[in-house]
């Protein structure tokens, strides 16, 4: 008798397995999150010290345009560290390349799941993976030998500058935003496409009526995606921009982004200094462009499902 209730007592390998796989699995999640609180408080930590060691004015630092943190304003006894030229420039860059990229990601979507979807999926689909795969200084290095002689020949001056960053952001981007619009225009119920047919829509009324409003959500998100991406790169717009921290003229006149001030002077400064720190609070701000784009894909998530 007294065996049988060990026996009873006694926890199954499923059960060991079980509470070994949650017991795992709960680990996991408990250090991905405390990795990333750690990110979050280690960057805005250093990236705060611009207004709390060295008294530097918000409003100064967000819409000031001079950026030269080594000179002190002999007015406001300041630094000139205006980074709203670098803001400008990434905004106009990142939007720029998402405006260009959408249509043409939508086009190839369509061509591969609506139009020619075995021919489309068999002549697309290798390349869009081989466009996801290479390396952002590839992209880059082709944007500084073939897209900026190429915009110097024909509107003039250097070739760096907005429009050639938003060239090659947008050849960077247009796979992603593709590969998310494939996946979601597949995910459209066949009985939408049925339905349509049969009320006697054609198959391009079917497509702009039906198809693509009811994957709008997943394609804005896949938008958002691209957007995100474009924000954060650095390498391949610090070859083709100009980087010069001046505020935007013109597409066609050498500007900077955040990115690629960071890249290039976060190796020359001192940690703790002010031209540190400056440096740190430009990490921040993209930190927390990251978050705010994250948190566009969730609500237009949440509205899609609603729907």
């Amino acid at each position: 008798m007294d065996s049988i209730t060990e026996k009873i007592k006694r926890q199954s390998e499923s059960t060991r397995k079980d509470r070994f796989g949650r017991t795992l699995s709960w680990t996991a999640l408990t250090f991905i999150v405390l990795v990333v609180a750690l990110i979050f408080a280690f960057v805005l930590s250093r990236g705060l010290n611009t207004f709390i060691a060295n008294k530097v004015s918000v409003t100064d630092f967000l819409f000031g345009t001079t950026w030269n943190p080594s000179v002190v304003n002999p007015k406001t006894h300041q630094p000139f560290v205006g980074a709203l030229p670098m803001i400008m420039g990434s905004f106009l860059v990142t939007f720029l390349s998402a405006i260009v990229a959408t249509p043409f990601a939508i086009g190839t979507a369509l061509f591969m799941t609506e139009i020619a979807k075995k021919r489309g999926a068999k002549i697309m689909q290798p390349i869009v993976e081989l466009l996801v795969g290479i390396p952002s200084v590839v992209y880059g290095f082709i944007g500084l030998t073939v897209i900026v002689p190429f915009m110097r020949g024909v509107v003039g001056g250097s070739g760096f500058g907005i429009l050639s960053g938003t060239i090659v952001l947008f050849v960077m981007i247009l796979p992603t935003v593709t590969s998310m619009t494939v996946d979601t225009l597949k995910s459209v119920p066949r009985h939408y496409r049925e339905s349509a047919l049969a009320i006697g829509a054609t198959r391009w009324q079917m497509i702009y009526k039906v198809i693509l409003r009811a994957a709008t959500p997943g394609i804005l998100t896949a938008v958002v995606f691209g957007m995100a991406r474009a924000f954060g790169e650095a390498l391949a717009v610090q070859m083709v921009i100009g980087n010069a921290a001046l505020m935007p003229t013109g597409l066609t006149t050498p500007a900077s982004t955040l990115t690629s001030v960071l890249t290039m002077g976060i190796g020359n400064t001192v940690m703790g200094s002010l031209q540190n720190n400056v440096l740190w609070t430009l990490a921040m701000i993209l930190l927390l462009m990251s978050l705010v784009f994250n948190l566009i894909i969730r609500m237009i998530g949440s509205k899609g499902e609603l729907k």
